[in-house]
């Protein structure tokens, strides 16, 4: 360990760390725009420079690593006026196009002027006049006349992806970032790099123009396009009090986890988002029904059913259809009610089928929970559906969401020839209509709970939207669905909360007391 002094505050960190990483441990924040953790550091902005005592000039605390009894000032007045001195080479070319930067609100740039600079221009030249609006990538756009040449883009291409689309052209005052050969950025984690540029020269056309990034709500979440189980944020506008907005979601950033996806998410995890509100169902709808049915009502009405059943000694007549977007505790529910108590042994899963991955984020299952399921038991397997469907009274599919391009006709088919069918649905769909009754349920953006990754790391989550309509959780159904029952009513009672049905998991499974 290494005992240095940062603006007169003594510090013990470990030998090798960085100025700024050691000011970063103690709460004391450098100025900096090349810098990135995931980086190694290049010192090509100047901003963090340092005064060190006994050297001859400012240093960099971004690549300067600290020694035993070094004495650092980072507020001197030759810091301030370096910081001043740089911000003034930055803006001398940099446009004023702040009100209308999508990167406004949450723009380094901006930020450090307010903070270090507020100085008068000087600037009597004509700026260097750049292109606009260049389309570098599937989802991204370039304003040249914006960078300050920090490399952040081109570092993530050749270290990251490993795939060196951009690169710096050019000399001097010419320098600038550019594709080759018009070659586009055309890689699964592209969206990175408008998150990551510091400007708002790389911009993602996706949030384009779209709306302010200070009315946003952001909250977070993790990530059920795949079983990796990234940590994101889930940015969201709840309109204004004179109008409604045509949706809820409008970006979905990288939250930094160093266990599951370091500092990155792919751009499946990124963009496709508009399942959060496009098409959602959001009522109960019971066939033949006179006027609208509550939840209380309907629980009550399911529950006989299973009773009906259970105490007719018919259960093996109640069929289970689950898909893998259910969390941890929903799964300790199904488990605990439907095999446990009501001992029901027809039981499949209707997942998506398996899609290409890559050798970094993206995995090939396609929904967040399938380790989560395996451990509480559940077999994965496909069922033989014609078999499955033999002599079933009462069935019940759980369709969260169902996925794009699935074949339907068989499922319809044999609907008809049951007699009771309920779906939990989180969307419309055509097949909802061959249902008695369809349940309006939560996404797990909506919901709390946990899920289990590919490689078993356990993550809680808490609700980052508010569900939309009627919309509930599975596992608060369950709960009361297991009191109606009253087959095993003690136990259930203890259950108020997500909280109570984890605790009783960790407590039943060990597998579940370890959460990353």
């Amino acid at each position: 360990m290494a005992k240095i002094y940062i603006d007169e505050r003594e510090l013990e960190v470990a030998e090798g760390t960085t100025i700024l990483k050691a000011a970063e441990s103690a709460g004391l924040q450098i100025p900096h725009l090349c810098y990135h953790k995931a980086f190694i550091p290049e010192g090509s902005c100047r901003m963090c420079l340092v005064e060190i005592e006994g050297l001859p000039k400012l240093e960099l605390a971004c690549s300067t690593q600290v020694r035993d009894g070094m004495k650092i000032t980072t507020t001197s007045e030759s810091v301030v006026e370096a910081r001043k001195g740089v911000l003034e080479c930055l803006l001398a070319e940099h446009p004023i196009d702040c009100p209308i930067c999508d990167k406004a609100g949450e723009c380094k740039l901006q930020d450090y002027y307010d903070e270090y600079g507020l100085f008068d221009s000087e600037f009597d030249e004509n700026k260097e006049k750049r292109q606009k609006r260049i389309e570098i990538g599937k989802n991204l756009l370039h304003d040249q006349e914006r960078c300050v040449l920090c490399r952040r883009c081109v570092r993530f291409l050749g270290e990251v992806t490993k795939t060196h689309e951009l690169g710096v052209f050019q000399r001097g005052v010419r320098a600038e970032v550019s594709i080759y050969d018009g070659i586009l950025v055309d890689n699964n984690y592209s969206g990175n790099l408008a998150e990551i540029c510091p400007v708002g020269a790389i911009t993602d056309k996706d949030f384009r123009f779209k709306a302010r990034t200070w009315f946003l709500q952001s909250r977070e979440s993790i990530c059920p396009l795949c079983s990796r189980g990234c940590n994101i944020y889930v940015e969201s506008h709840q309109g204004f009090s004179r109008f409604s907005l045509p949706k809820r979601v409008y970006r979905i950033r990288t939250r930094e986890n160093q266990m599951i996806n370091g500092f990155w998410i792919c751009d499946k995890g990124r963009y496709d988002y508009a399942y959060l509100d496009q098409e959602r169902l959001d009522e109960i709808r019971m066939r033949n029904s006179q006027g609208s049915v509550t939840w209380p009502e309907i629980t009550s009405h399911i529950a006989g059913e299973i009773g009906r059943l259970y105490h007719m000694k018919r259960a093996a007549h109640i069929g289970l259809i689950l898909q893998t977007w259910l969390t941890n505790e929903e799964f300790f529910l199904l488990d605990k009610i439907f095999r446990n108590d009501v001992n029901i042994d027809k039981i499949s899963f209707l997942d998506p089928a398996e899609e290409a991955s890559d050798d970094f984020l993206l995995t090939s299952e396609r929904t967040p929970n399938k380790r989560g399921a395996k451990e509480l038991g559940f077999d994965l397997q496909p069922a033989d559906w014609k078999k499955f469907f033999e002599d079933v009274d009462l069935l019940f599919v759980f369709a969260s969401p169902i996925q794009d391009g699935l074949d339907v006709g068989p499922l319809k088919e044999a609907l008809e020839k049951i007699d009771t069918k309920i779906l939990f649905a989180t969307h419309n769909h055509e097949i909802n209509s061959s249902f008695d009754i369809v349940l309006p349920m939560s996404l797990i953006a909506e919901k709390g709970g946990s899920l289990t990754n590919i490689v078993g790391s356990v993550q809680n989550f808490s609700p980052a939207l508010d569900a939309p309509g009627e919309c509930r959780p599975a596992w608060q159904f369950f709960i009361e669905l297991a009191k109606k029952l009253a087959i095993n009513f003690d136990f259930y009672n203890q259950f108020s909360s997500m909280d109570d049905v984890r605790e009783m998991m960790k407590k039943e499974n060990p597998f579940f007391r370890e959460v990353h």
